[in-house]
């Protein structure tokens, strides 16, 4: 099982939009960067106006447990930056996951695709 560690210092945000390659759906915003690393980096933004704090936690619980059941099938050395979207409100888990999985294929860097639950 791989690890992934967070981005969590507003620079390394910072540097991956503006020099990694961005994605959008009507849920999730993804931007993608090579790091020099093994290992991948991930970091969520849900700004507060896609709810209270309750719903912006429960998207980036979503986010962040469909990217680590996912995690094996994703290439390594990745920075990579998911941004929810008003339109991230309400759905379910099976919504986020299959937007992350169409970002995920968007970018190219899955080995295999694993089907949803």
């Amino acid at each position: 099982m791989k690890k992934t560690s967070s981005i969590k210092k507003s620079e390394d945000f910072r540097e991956v939009y503006s020099t990694g390659k961005s994605y959008a759906n009507k849920n999730l915003v993804m931007y993608m960067k090579r790091n020099k690393s093994k290992e991948n980096r991930l970091g969520i933004s849900v700004s507060k106006k896609v709810g209270n704090s309750v719903i912006r936690h429960r998207i980036t619980r979503l986010i962040r447990e469909s990217y680590r059941l996912n995690e094996d099938s994703i290439l390594e050395g990745l920075d990579i930056v998911v941004v929810a979207r008003i339109g991230a409100r309400g759905k379910n888990y099976i919504e986020i996951e299959d937007s992350l999985l169409h970002l995920m294929k968007l970018h190219g860097v899955l080995i295999k695709h694993t089907a949803p639950n």
